[in-house]
């Protein structure tokens, strides 16, 4: 396996949560009520599918803004950490899938 396959996993697993969650987790039945702004232009007329988009693009962006910065950081030469203190970790207790979790336990 060489040192990149970890760091795509990670991301992967993490883009996949954040567009599940953080993105298209908009377009479910009553997640703008709670936002009073979004609840506010609903009552004044404003299209659902409208705001819906425009809530969708905020989070989207946000959420490649910060693998951005994740990212900006060159890798360690281990396959698991990078230089921004970020490691993969299996937990010990059942076979769930890895996880990303901050803070390296070694200077990268």
């Amino acid at each position: 396996m060489d040192d990149t396959q970890p760091a795509e996993r990670i991301r992967s697993v993490l883009l996949r949560g954040l567009w599940r969650d953080a993105i298209d987790g908009w377009g479910a039945p009553g997640a703008l009520d709670q936002l009073p702004a979004a609840r506010r232009l609903l009552a004044a007329g404003a299209d659902v599918d409208d705001l819906v988009r425009l809530v969708r693009a905020v989070a989207y962006e946000a959420v490649f803004a910060t693998l951005d910065v994740l990212d900006e950081a060159a890798p360690c030469t281990t396959r698991t950490r990078s230089a921004a203190g970020w490691s993969w970790r299996r937990p010990r207790t059942d076979r769930r899938p890895g996880r990303l979790s901050p803070g390296c336990t070694k200077t990268c």
